[in-house]
């Protein structure tokens, strides 16, 4: 009987210890301590994505190669230091990772009507709402309270966010490896339905898989080279149909054998997410309302919280 206490109090206890990292986070974090946040957020993203619609679905990577990558902790914002090399030039950022500059005038704007409170990984997750929502896709209530990291790793970059020539199993083992399950994957790579992609990440398959549209690898071919080198950075949508939508459009490209990247193409290739695929190329709802809950669960992703880390001053550089 005492042992099967014990267990049961141990059990208990390790359950809430998973708990408490997302449980510190909350949708009113700031509602004393700094109410003008989401108004400063949303008018600064609003305006950068009136100035390049692209840039919303660069705002909402930054969120998710953050998180991959030790967790939320704004780590992918810093610049190298003399002690720790960042993550802006781990090979899945390098001229890739893109819209640091409108992040930094977010900052700007609520350090102005909030001084030292808010922090950049929070900024991060309420920019990548924002950008969904304003390019038509749905809003939900973000948990706050993360805090920043002081350090960053290149190698972690480099090792836990998932390529483009990943296959359906890479693809769930790291999504599960981070607590997110296999539909969590297929919802939040439906954020492929806004964007660009560069040449170099899908020259491949386009030359060289055979379970794609030929007329789309036609058109795909005319902006990008066959030789490695030439047109790299050349861009092309994530999605033919709607590039500056969030819509249910990439599920129903894939369907059609119309997916840019080895991996997005995975998701339907006769696999065990051909179906959530097709649920989502049917239901926008669905899709939208999935997606919500995949993206809270990728934030609670090993925040810091409590005197963890740090409110960074400036979101390139630790205090």
């Amino acid at each position: 009987m005492a042992s099967s206490s014990f267990m049961a109090i141990l059990t208990l206890a390790l359950l809430l210890q998973m708990a408490t990292s997302s449980a510190q986070l909350s949708t009113n974090f700031y509602s004393s301590s700094c109410p003008r946040v989401f108004s400063a957020v949303r008018s600064t993203v609003q305006s950068a994505i009136r100035n390049e619609a692209r840039i919303g679905a660069s705002l909402l990577r930054l969120h998710f190669h953050d998180c991959f990558v030790n967790g939320c902790d704004g780590s992918l914002l810093l610049d190298d230091t003399s002690s720790f090399t960042g993550e802006k030039n781990a090979v899945p950022n390098r001229n890739s990772a893109r819209g640091f500059d409108v992040v930094d005038n977010i900052k700007s704007a609520v350090e102005n009507v909030c001084p030292g409170v808010v922090s950049c990984a929070d900024i991060l997750a309420i920019a990548a709402r924002d950008s969904v929502a304003i390019l038509g896709g749905p809003s939900w209530n973000v948990k706050l309270g993360r805090r920043d990291a002081r350090t960053a790793s290149q190698a972690a970059a480099n090792n836990n966010i998932p390529p483009p020539t990943s296959n359906l199993n890479q693809l769930i083992s790291r999504f599960n490896a981070l607590g997110l399950s296999t539909r969590d994957l297929v919802a939040l790579s439906g954020s492929h339905t806004i964007g660009q992609s560069r040449c170099i990440q899908f020259r491949p398959r386009i030359y060289n898989e055979t379970n794609l549209d030929s007329s789309f690898a036609q058109t795909r071919r005319s902006n990008c080279p066959r030789a490695s080198g030439s047109g790299d950075n050349n861009l092309a949508p994530l999605d033919l149909q709607t590039p500056t939508a969030f819509d249910n459009n990439y599920f129903k490209n894939l369907i059609q054998k119309k997916g840019l990247l080895h991996s997005d193409q995975q998701l339907f290739n006769g696999g065990s997410t051909d179906s959530i695929v097709r649920t989502y190329s049917n239901s926008y709802n669905t899709f939208s309302s999935d997606f919500v809950s995949a993206i809270i669960k990728m934030g609670d992703i090993k925040p810091l919280t409590g005197s963890n880390g740090e409110i960074r001053k400036n979101c390139r550089k630790p205090n």
